[in-house]
């Protein structure tokens, strides 16, 4: 039997944050500020890393990949909310629901994967730094980036496959602002039990190895800094993680928080900003504070600019 004779509806109706009318435009100015932040931002770490030769090392090749998922994140589900509200629909097509929740399900395990790989990384180049250059060379790091992909699109695809299988009735109304896997087969009439039985082994399988791999990788860095004799040797291997350290604590603090919230106030939609939305927005800022090889191409780029557009009286 296909997946049509298993449904019979044609919308989902994504509920959003609040039915209040008088919030809808400050809710939308909030969340297009957000987006273009974002997607202003990972472009600029994107065009400096791809301008600067000197940014031509795995790490940056990791960080260019990483924002380039990060812009993809987010744009599975802001651009929607924000046609929906200002066409004043909550409509989401069944096949939308589905595409929005497969591509949500694929970047967002790209960003997981894409940092245990950048951990990796790291531990190779302050645990075995003589051999860096050859253990992290392009095909590796190629080869890393596609079993991200891999990983991440089979994921993503047992999942879709999964809800596909599921019949809904008349309960249409999806209290998010996005498709979300979990809320979506709560919707279901039909029996969801193996559903519920994929997601929590393939959450723990999909999300437990790679944050095992960086908590491995952290711990062997950790003994090496500690080996070290110098203390500026010290502060130099520990500097070079503190961006890709306050990324990975600031992505799984705020799934973490997530679901701490959501079981604590059972309100998914408005938990659920700090990994879809916050996230994204604040890790350009993360790399080009803390980071002296980005904030030097960025100053350089943006004086280039400024030079380009003085108009100088004759």
């Amino acid at each position: 039997m296909g997946p049509g004779n298993h449904t019979s509806i044609s919308e989902f109706l994504l509920l959003g944050f609040s039915e209040e009318p008088e919030l809808q435009p400050l809710i939308f100015g909030l969340f297009l500020s957000m987006y273009l932040t974002t997607v202003l931002g990972n472009l600029l770490i994107i065009l400096a890393i791809s301008s600067d030769s000197h940014l031509h090392t795995p790490m940056y090749f990791f960080l260019s990949n990483l924002s380039l998922v990060d812009i993809c994140f987010i744009s599975t589900t802001i651009p929607k909310m924000l046609w929906n509200i200002q066409t004043q629909s909550k409509v989401i097509t069944y096949e939308g629901c589905i595409s929005q929740m497969y591509f949500f399900l694929l970047f967002g395990g790209l960003d997981n994967f894409l940092l245990s790989a950048m951990a990796y990384d790291r531990f190779v180049a302050i645990c075995h730094p003589l051999h860096y250059t050859i253990i992290m060379n392009p095909r590796l790091c190629g080869l890393l980036v596609l079993v991200c992909w891999i990983m991440s699109v089979l994921n993503s695809l047992l999942h879709s496959l999964m809800v596909l299988r599921l019949s809904f009735c008349t309960d249409l109304g999806i209290p998010h602002f996005f498709c979300a896997l979990k809320q979506v087969v709560q919707l279901a009439c039909s029996d969801t039990f193996l559903n519920n039985i994929v997601i929590y082994l393939v959450t723990v399988l999909w999300g437990g190895v790679p944050l095992s791999g960086i908590l491995y990788s952290y711990s062997k860095i950790v003994s090496c800094i500690r080996g070290m004799s110098s203390a500026q040797g010290k502060y130099k291997a520990f500097s070079t993680c503190m961006s890709h350290l306050s990324v990975v604590f600031l992505f799984y603090g705020t799934i973490l928080g997530e679901y701490l919230i959501s079981a604590v106030t059972h309100s998914t939609g408005t938990a659920s900003v700090m990994y879809t939305v916050l996230t994204p927005m604040l890790n350009p800022f993360i790399y080009s504070l803390r980071n002296k090889d980005i904030n030097r191409v960025l100053k350089r780029f943006f004086g280039m600019a400024g030079k380009k557009g003085t108009i100088i009286p004759k």
